[in-house]
């Protein structure tokens, strides 16, 4: 289903999305497992062990930030975490299952945020790594590069920066 036809909808992240949380994160960490020789409960472990590492840092960083589940004609399909500071909107993570991306529905959310930066007349502001295969629809929706630090590079859009070159 593309996004066009669905029905996309945020709702807040409860107890019950652990494992849906977890598998979401496993998925990106997938091809890197590929390449370690490890058994497939050494995999496990291990990304299990970077989620709830991931998931305590962004708690202690963005305490206040809405953790929100992404919906798609009622399915769960990713999660987007948001923190509306005083200067900046902040996406803390913004991931999709892999048979949803590149269908519209990561490019919908960013720009309602960037819509609501606008409005607000504030910064808004993510960190993506460096290999992200999502960094050209960044720089595509008017992110620019403003820092790196190790494979992280900080993106910014400022109110009246976007392109919305693709629809």
């Amino acid at each position: 289903m593309d996004s066009q036809s669905a029905t996309i909808t945020l709702r807040p992240v409860d107890p019950d999305d652990k494992d849906f949380l977890l598998e979401l994160y496993a998925s990106t960490r997938a091809a890197e497992m590929e390449l370690v020789p490890w058994t497939n409960e050494q995999k496990q472990a291990f990304v299990l062990w970077q989620f709830n590492a991931q998931q305590e840092h962004y708690v202690k960083t963005y305490p206040m930030a809405n953790h929100d589940i992404i919906m798609s004609s009622g399915r769960r399909v990713g999660r987007l975490y948001v923190a509306r500071l005083e200067q900046e909107i902040r996406i803390v993570d913004i991931c999709l299952l892999p048979a949803e991306r590149n269908s519209g529905v990561g490019t919908s959310l960013i720009k309602q945020l960037l819509d609501e930066a606008q409005h607000e007349q504030k910064v808004t502001r993510i960190y993506v790594e460096v290999f992200n295969p999502s960094l050209p629809l960044f720089e595509q929706l008017g992110f620019s590069r403003r820092e790196q630090e190790g494979i992280h590079l900080l993106m910014e859009c400022r109110p009246g920066e976007t392109r919305d070159k693709g629809d």
